[in-house]
């Protein structure tokens, strides 16, 4: 027996939670202060907006505004010439769609610095925004768990580089959201998933044949009438811009990057000439996201099962940069509420803020030693479901245990 007064040993394995709470907090709200740090360095003092990816973007706005060639890349060298970009890989060239052009367009009225600081802000509200609405779509849970969301490591990255990830995240949320009983806006929202199409391939696939089974049409008709126009406000300030996209596609260079993905790196592995390999997991994807439809089409949940869907998608997307991966939010987050320990969060916290911190240091984007990280989300957010269904039939079958030994006794 213990002594009066005594107080029980700590088990290691109590000892352990204690220390891994505070890791997920620090590891957070450093990734956190860094960026806010790393972001006012690039906003205020001497590095400028030239040397981000919005540079492209703002000078595809100029070439719009004047009714040119947003995809040309002589004229878009110029452009970004004359605000000191200097890239040694070439011109920097907007390679989304003209239906995206919509969104581009209002930069062009501003001057670089300008348009850099209204990109950053509408970025970071794209980001904010999005997490709030995966909170409140999970019940406003009281804990932390969401500033996982705001912490995560290719998202801080995204909004760094200048990117437009954030903006089909915001889109891929939106769906999320409004999909039960606004259908048609849902399906509006979905035009900014259309920013990023390849980003999408197996989850589109499965959205479309979820809205023809149920039909959804209202969210079809939502879909195309975003799509339609945007495009035609393309097409009546630049007549030629969709040649001239499939122009600048051809011409683009893409297949000699080695962009760090699992379809690009099949292929460089097999055979680099062969640009068909870069599809091949695409499309196997898609068969399997159609199965894992039909397999449980009775009991579709897009926010639960739309998770896996949104994680196998960008797994073998035919091409996605790191900063893409900000479209896992959502489904890290499904995951993270789902956790049974501290441990599994802390995993992904350190992991997230780690890719943050690679990225502030200068680690390229084009670097092989990022081919690990889609994979290592689905088997982070898989391992989570196992532990997490596992808890639940033990406690299920605790349950029944106990309402069979109550019926025992009153049989008795």
């Amino acid at each position: 027996m213990l002594k009066k007064n005594a107080v029980p040993p700590v088990s290691p394995r109590s000892s352990l939670r204690r220390f891994i709470e505070p890791v997920v907090v620090v590891s957070c709200f450093l990734a956190l202060g860094v960026f806010i740090i790393a972001l006012g360095a690039l906003l205020i003092t001497g590095n400028t907006p030239s040397s981000r990816d919005v540079v492209s973007f703002w000078a595809a706005g100029r070439q719009i505004d004047h009714r040119a060639n947003p995809y040309d890349a002589a004229s878009i060298q110029a452009i970004e010439h004359s605000v000191g970009f200097a890239n040694s890989s070439g011109t920097l060239i907007m390679r989304n769609p003209p239906s995206a052009l919509a969104m581009v367009m209002p930069l062009g009225f501003f001057d670089l610095q300008q348009a850099a600081l209204l990109w950053t802000v509408l970025l970071l509200g794209a980001l904010g925004l999005s997490v709030h609405l995966i909170w409140v779509m999970q019940g406003r849970p009281n804990n932390k768990i969401h500033f996982l969301g705001y912490s995560f490591g290719p998202a801080l990255a995204c909004i760094l580089g200048g990117q437009s990830s954030l903006f089909a995240l915001l889109g891929l949320v939106l769906f999320l959201r409004l999909h039960r009983r606004h259908t048609f806006l849902a399906g509006l929202s979905l035009w900014l998933c259309a920013l990023k199409p390849h980003l999408f391939l197996p989850f589109g696939a499965v959205l479309l044949v979820w809205a023809i089974v149920n039909k959804r049409y209202r969210l079809l008709a939502g879909t195309v009438l975003a799509l339609t126009l945007s495009s035609l406000l393309a097409t009546s300030l630049d007549p030629s811009v969709w040649a001239e996209y499939r122009q600048m596609m051809r011409a683009s260079g893409i297949e000699q990057e080695f962009i760090p993905c699992l379809a690009v790196g099949l292929r460089f592995a097999i055979r680099p000439q062969a640009m068909w390999l870069q599809y091949v997991p695409a499309i196997v994807g898609c068969a399997w996201g159609v199965w894992f439809y039909w397999s449980r089409r009775a009991r579709w949940d897009w926010m639960k099962d739309g998770a896996l869907l949104m994680l196998v998608s960008v797994l073998v997307t035919p091409y996605a940069w790191l900063t893409d991966q900000a479209l896992l939010v959502p489904a890290l987050l499904v995951g993270a509420y789902r956790a049974t320990t501290k441990s599994q969060l802390a995993v992904l916290a350190f992991v997230s803020a780690f890719i943050e911190f690679a990225q502030i240091a200068g680690s390229s984007m084009h670097s092989a030693l990022y081919l690990w990280v889609p994979p290592f989300w689905l088997a982070w957010y898989l391992y989570v479901s196992m532990k997490s269904n596992s808890q639940q039939n033990r406690i299920a079958g605790a349950r029944d245990a106990c309402t069979l030994h109550d019926s025992a006794t009153w049989a008795r």
